[in-house]
């Protein structure tokens, strides 16, 4: 197994795209899961801290250690198997996003998951239970996870498939592969009901591998991923729409996404599986990049319909009529005809969360992006509460992100070391208001290390002590992925 001690050689493992920051002794690359578990073990006897990292396109810090050691995955690369005839895919936790992507379409198959940066590690998105544009259809990561083989603090290994260990209510028992229990009271509070990637993942009668989808490499290292593929699609009708009113393309999310849910996996009607937003601030940001964006649009709105050869025409003329009635300009509406043009509007889609990381990093401020979700009802009076105090502030920002799930990423875009300061308000407080109506402060990012105190408004201390309760179960010196979810201060006090 390959370490590497020399602080030169090991920057690129100290910071992730959030331009957090951080130290630590080594990093230890492992090639098997045996291997995982040996740097688990000799950290663990010294009482070092164990961070896991992926690719490093992480938005919270996860990744980032603050001491001890950290174990990369990249050397765990492999696409074990693609099973076409089952829908099921083998990988290592260090297969690239977009890798797995190209091979499973070779074989014309889908795996929904699209996290927005595809060079991401498969075993990042499960850490993260990672979402992106097909969400609005598919679901977040944690669908299509069919088994997982794990190292636990303890460097024992656990093997789980899901359907075999369910949680009797609040109570989830399973042994790993050498026999040792662990029975764990599973903390009672209610995740909200929208897209969420806020702490653990819990609810009576749980299936035990949900508890470490998503758990941000606190509760163990994933070696091993079995995940569910889908038919690949036999059309794409990928369309951008502009707008000359910012409330005729919001109308279009809110009548687009009530279509979509009313026809949801019903085959052959309309229904998009992405639904995608960009504010004129947006459309200005990526103006020099992308000159064709017609002047004065006041908004944009990106979506995707699954078709067959048979019925592209009629999906099409459906949604050119919304288009019409919502006062979309249609003369100026990209279509994606052929794959290289799906890819063109792919590439417009990503270029803002890249143009607003390139930002964030030459100007040495950590990232201010808001990634919280509200219920559908009240995702308007959100959306123009956000822009209202980040706008009256001064600070120049940028607002896009997945609509169709009243999901926003509000990015600012600090010119001062006083706006940074004053942006971190302002994301508090945006923060704050989602939970008041009942969303969250994370719909796919995770906590990391940057979110813990926003986590702590969210469901309250006792409940995060009932977090810090259950890892101490696996964890009991609360090594493994120190400092993500759960706050140090409480720690202390558990």
């Amino acid at each position: 197994m390959t370490i590497k001690t020399d602080q030169q050689e090991i920057q690129a493992f100290l910071t992730d795209a959030s331009n957090y920051k951080g130290f630590c002794e080594a990093v230890y690359f492992p090639a098997n899961s045996a291997e995982t578990a040996e740097a688990v073990l000799q950290a663990s006897n010294k009482g070092q801290k164990i961070t896991v990292a992926g690719s490093g396109t992480g938005l919270t810090g996860a990744r980032v250690p603050e001491g001890g050691i950290v174990i990369a995955t990249e050397k765990m690369n492999r696409i074990c198997e693609i099973n076409k005839e089952d829908l099921y895919a083998i990988v290592e936790p260090g297969v690239i996003l977009s890798s797995l992507q190209a091979a499973v379409d070779e074989k014309q198959l889908l795996y929904p998951p699209d996290p927005t940066e595809t060079s991401c590690f498969i075993g990042g998105t499960v850490a993260t239970n990672a979402s992106g544009a097909r969400t609005f259809r598919y679901g977040p990561t944690r669908d299509y996870i069919e088994a997982l083989e794990i190292v636990l603090p303890n460097s024992h290994i656990a093997r789980l498939e899901r359907g075999s260990v369910l949680a009797k209510d609040y109570k989830l028992e399973f042994a790993d592969t050498e026999g040792e229990k662990y029975i764990i009271n599973l903390p009672d509070y209610k995740m909200p009901a929208v897209k969420n990637a806020s702490g653990f993942y819990v609810k009576p009668g749980m299936d035990a591998i949900d508890l470490f989808i998503g758990s941000e490499g606190s509760l163990g290292i994933i070696t091993k991923i079995k995940l569910k593929l889908l038919a690949k699609p036999e059309k794409i009708i990928s369309c951008v729409v502009f707008f000359n009113d910012e409330e005729d393309a919001l109308k279009f999310i809110d009548e687009s996404r009530n279509i979509s849910v009313e026809n949801r996996n019903a085959p052959g009607k309309q229904e998009a599986r992405a639904l995608e937003y960009f504010d004129e601030n947006s459309l200005l940001f990526l103006g020099e990049d992308f000159p064709q964006i017609p002047a004065n649009s006041k908004a944009a709105v990106w979506f995707e319909q699954e078709a067959t050869l048979a019925n592209e025409d009629e999906m099409l003329e459906l949604w050119l009529n919304v288009i019409s009635r919502c006062n979309g300009n249609e003369e100026t509406v990209w279509f994606a005809s052929n794959e290289k043009e799906q890819k063109d509007i792919h590439a417009f889609r990503h270029a803002i969360s890249a143009k607003v990381n390139e930002y964030i990093a030459r100007n040495n401020y950590r990232k201010l992006g808001t990634d919280v979700a509200v219920p559908d009802a009240v995702f308007g009076e959100f959306y123009y509460y956000c822009k209202k105090i980040v706008g009256e502030s001064g600070i120049r920002f940028v607002a896009y992100g997945h609509f169709g799930n009243s999901h926003i990423h509000l990015n600012m875009l600090p010119e001062s070391a006083e706006q940074f300061t004053a942006g971190k308000e302002l994301y508090h407080s945006i923060c704050k208001k989602a939970i008041e109506l009942k969303g969250t402060i994370s719909a796919e990012h995770g906590v990391g290390k940057i979110k813990t105190g926003y986590l702590v408004d969210m469901y309250g201390k006792e409940n995060i002590k009932q977090m810090a309760e259950l890892k101490r179960v696996f964890d009991p010196k609360f090594l493994l992925g120190a400092g993500n979810i759960i706050p140090q201060s409480i720690i202390d006090e558990v």
